[in-house]
């Protein structure tokens, strides 16, 4: 039982005995309170408003009167201190001595499964959950457009995996369609194996951009293209060879990409994959009755409610062929059958929204009553993304920036420790400014990329994160983690540690917050908060030259913090360094 639940369940078994009602009821009108800077803040608080809404308590009662029952049921509570009664709400501070020891108890037996295992979790289904995300197109270098998709996919999978999930993740490559008729086409007039080998996506990139300068003028070229790609749909051998040599090569370059991230793949899809199935969804369709035929010649399906064509989706071209969604409705009812997954996540920008709006629509006019459980996250654009060369294209360039203006400030700082391998902490700390400058608002909006402010030292960055877990591991390896032996609860009440201990108790509403809906910002803004207790207690709370005994308490102190920085930012996608 995590900690934060361990009072929760208190207070609801006392209320539970009072009221006559399951213990349950109560739990989620609980929660912890937001750690203020000001002035010293209660610990929970309990919203008499939630359990009128719920029916717990009659709506037909005085506010007030209801408000003060509860909060003298609550003072007969051991584990309660003080009491804050307002109008339909109870704050309330708990045994500071308890708070203390449960908290630092739990982190000691827990470590990594801190908050996780809290019980907030228990209403929540755990089962297989796919995640599509990244989903580059290939034979092209690694695009800096697809970042957002990359770790924002990544996070959600980590997230869902942290609290038991079987994570399933998926790169649905943009494997297939005319561009690679067009590639094929131009790879045969101007492309060079031995330019491959070397170089392979940047001679794929050259070849590409020439042959449609070539195209616009020559329609014998688009004529060959359009050949090339029919030879590629019935499965030509030769140029089905050319179309998995650029397969297998972007794959290989795009793992390396993908390994500098710290993210992995369980399975590499694509469009490809679906070719044939896409035919089967067609007839399915057909058979079903929900396929039209426009005057055009086109294959559509009327998603209006009330059946008159004001809205649809075109699933057939003129002359037979699928499209993406055909290619994505195939997909969909392949990962059913073969991972019968209980939810699945589909992470791309924003402008693809109607696209997935119909593709549900579209499963469930089918009868796949599953489809009420695939989400579509979406997110922004980034705007203003550049290099030192100018606007940036590939990712590996921004990768590479990162690393070297990180390398640059490392090196003029004094607090900089030496270290053997420096590039390769300066590329986890550059990575993870990226990560924490993306995730710090809401994924839906557009932001505006700031260099100079994603690598600052201070204020709530990537870099401060790792700066902090950097700093308390060095503590830490220094003086030991103070979990030896017995210690004294009553060393810890001063208003610094008690601050931490009380936003340690908010961790698994974090947890849940972003579990309901998604977004990373929670989670950041909690370590950001948490990051900077801990630096305020560094500066104050000193382990060397204290008594052993109030050196042994702060350390322990330190050391689950330390824990629960590294957890959260694990989730996050961020590789936590220990020196830097």
């Amino acid at each position: 039982m995590h900690m934060a639940c361990y009072f929760r369940r208190s207070i609801a078994s006392k209320l539970s005995r009072a009221l006559g009602r399951s213990e349950d009821a109560f739990i989620s009108a609980v929660c912890a309170i937001p750690v203020s800077k000001k002035q010293q803040s209660p610990d929970f608080r309990l919203s008499v408003n939630t359990l009128l809404r719920n029916g717990i308590l009659p709506t037909n009662g005085d506010l007030q009167a209801q408000t003060e029952a509860l909060a003298s049921q609550l003072k007969q509570d051991s584990v309660v201190e003080e009491i804050f009664a307002g109008r339909g709400v109870i704050h309330f501070r708990v045994s500071r001595n308890l708070l203390v020891q449960k908290v630092l108890e739990q982190l000691c037996q827990e470590r990594h499964k801190f908050g996780v295992k809290s019980e907030l979790f228990d209403g929540l289904k755990k089962g297989t959950t796919v995640v599509e995300f990244s989903s580059p197109n290939i034979a092209k270098k690694f695009h800096a457009g697809h970042l957002r998709s990359t770790i924002i996919g990544n996070f959600i999978a980590n997230l869902k995996e942290s609290l038991g999930n079987n994570v399933i993740r998926v790169n649905y490559l943009g494997d297939w369609g005319m561009q690679f008729g067009l590639l094929g086409a131009g790879f045969q007039l101007f492309g060079c194996q031995e330019k491959l080998k070397k170089n392979p996506l940047q001679h794929l990139f050259d070849v590409y951009v020439q042959v449609n300068k070539e195209a616009e003028n020559n329609e014998v070229i688009g004529q060959a293209a359009r050949e090339f790609f029919r030879r590629l749909e019935q499965q030509e051998h030769q140029a089905l060879l050319l179309w998995k040599q650029f397969r297998e090569i972007t794959v290989e370059e795009y793992q390396q990409v993908y390994k500098r991230l710290g993210v992995h793949f369980d399975i590499y899809s694509g469009e490809s994959f679906h070719q044939q199935q896409a035919q089967e969804v067609v007839q399915q369709l057909q058979r079903r009755g929900l396929l039209k035929t426009t005057e055009k010649g086109t294959g559509v399906v009327d998603l209006s409610s009330a059946g008159d064509m004001s809205s649809y989706s075109t699933v057939l071209r003129s002359d037979g062929t699928s499209l993406y969604i055909t290619r994505d409705l195939a997909a969909a009812l392949d990962r059913k059958e073969r991972y019968n997954f209980d939810e699945m996540i589909y992470v791309t920008d924003k402008s693809q929204g109607i696209h997935f709006q119909q593709l549900f629509q579209i499963l469930l006019a089918m009868g796949h009553s599953w489809a009420e459980r695939c989400q579509h996250v979406p997110f922004g654009l980034v705007q203003g993304m550049k290099t030192r060369l100018g606007e940036v294209v590939f990712l590996e360039d921004v990768l590479d920036e990162a690393r070297a203006r990180m390398l640059r400030n490392m090196s003029q700082s004094k607090t900089t420790k030496e270290m053997v391998y420096p590039e390769d902490t300066a590329e986890k700390v550059g990575i993870s400014a990226l990560i924490v400058q993306d995730f710090k608002g809401p994924l839906g909006s557009d932001y505006k990329f700031d260099w100079d402010r994603i690598l600052q030292a201070q204020g709530d960055t990537g870099v401060f994160l790792q700066y902090t877990h950097a700093r308390l591991c060095s503590l830490i390896h220094r003086y030991g983690d103070g979990e030896e032996g017995a210690f004294d609860p009553s060393l810890l009440l001063d208003q610094r540690s008690i601050s931490i201990l009380q936003h340690l108790l908010r961790y698994d509403e974090v947890l849940y917050q972003s579990v309901q809906d998604l977004q990373p910002k929670h989670l950041v803004n909690f370590l950001m908060t948490l990051s900077h207790l801990a630096a305020s207690a560094h500066r104050e709370l000193p382990v060397k030259g204290s008594p052993q005994a109030v050196a042994q308490a702060r350390l322990r102190l330190f050391s689950g913090v330390c824990t629960v920085l590294a957890n959260g930012m694990k989730i996050l996608g961020i590789t936590p360094v220990e020196k830097m």
